[in-house]
């Protein structure tokens, strides 16, 4: 399935095998890892196109399903599932209930996700009339071609998920090497860097920062740096933190931002992520904070704008004025069943 900007195999948890490990080969050899293209399964050699939606039903109270996000590593045998995806999240819901874990309603149907990799809660809401999955739809969303259903997102509880704090350093912003960043977990565990501030206008496009190979080693001695700092240990093999750079927007409420999946610039932006960047935008004291747009309790749009161009985030703040808290986010993505039927893998997969 295509899920957002995202895009790759969806499983139920008893289709593959129950030991993370064996699982975790399979995955490897579902995606055809490790090699550039991924060229003996079905990755396409590019980190969006090289992720896995595990889901089951839930145990957990007032939630349909789990879903459990796999990023399968392209030129390594491994596989993170320490990070959320809220691209490929899109896709849990639809896959849900044409598996049968949800039945569906007029019109549409809601669906209470629980992701296992952050202990979060998300609803989906999806497009059923007739009570059958609709993809078809008027929904346009960057970094897409055409258009499809809307599927809105909500997040709720996401606020210091994987750390416990929505600051884990215990400030909004710190310095590391010289250079005053913002560690922040908020739907998604992000480092956040003023372009200004690497010499960057914000506004590169994602290769030609790509091909900046001081930048980028720069880049990952902040986020490994950071990752100790926020209580996260040695984070070299791992996805988490982030990497953002950001700038402020043409307009107030807006904000230009570069999203790193660590290693190599994201090509429009994930879906945790802009919530994530549009939490710091709103809360003073951050490297994203904009004096133009100083948002007090209530509902609020930000734009979030990406290289392929823009995700509304909508916001709800607590607090008041001086202090606002984050309450709920929300934003709309799309998704498409691509195709449906048997995967075969190498035997060696299934070996111990």
């Amino acid at each position: 399935m295509r899920g957002g900007t995202s895009r790759g195999p969806f499983f139920l948890g008893d289709w593959l095998p129950s030991d993370p490990a064996g699982r975790d080969r399979a995955l490897i050899a579902a995606l055809g890892s490790p090699h550039e293209l991924q060229i003996d399964g079905l990755g396409g050699g590019n980190s969006l196109t090289s992720k896995v939606a595990i889901v089951s039903r839930s145990s957990q109270p007032g939630c349909d399903v789990d879903y459990l996000f796999a990023q399968v590593s392209i030129d390594e045998e491994r596989v993170d599932v320490a990070p959320n995806c809220g691209n490929m999240l899109a896709g849990v819901g639809p896959f849900a209930i044409e598996q049968g874990l949800v039945p569906a309603r007029e019109g549409s149907t809601r669906v209470n996700i629980f992701n296992v990799n952050t202990r979060s809660r998300i609803e989906a809401e999806v497009m059923t009339p007739g009570g059958r999955v609709s993809y078809d739809g008027d929904q346009r969303i960057d970094g897409v071609p055409g258009t499809a259903a809307p599927i809105r997102l909500a997040f709720a509880n996401a606020w210091g998920a994987v750390t416990g704090h929505v600051f884990p350093t215990g400030q909004r912003s710190d310095v590391i090497d010289g250079i005053e960043v913002t560690c922040i977990d908020a739907a998604q565990v992000m480092v956040m860097v003023r372009a200004a501030d690497l010499g960057l206008a914000g506004d590169e496009a994602p290769a030609a920062l790509d091909a900046n190979a001081p930048l980028m080693a720069r880049l990952e001695a902040l986020r490994r740096a950071a990752g100790l700092r926020m209580g996260m240990g040695d984070v070299s093999r791992s996805v988490l933190p982030k990497p953002v750079i950001v700038s402020p927007g043409a307009q107030p409420g807006t904000i230009v931002s570069r999203y790193f999946t660590p290693l190599r610039c994201h090509r429009s932006h994930a879906a945790t992520g802009a919530i994530g960047v549009a939490a710091a935008l709103a809360l003073p004291g951050s490297v994203a904070a904009d004096a133009r747009w100083t948002p007090g309790p209530g509902s609020h749009r930000v734009g979030v704008l990406h290289p392929a161009g823009c995700i509304p985030v909508d916001l709800e703040l607590g607090g008041d004025a001086a202090s606002p808290t984050l309450q709920r986010a929300s934003l709309v993505r799309t998704a498409r069943k691509i195709l449906e039927g048997t995967l075969y893998i190498p035997v060696r997969a299934a070996a111990a």
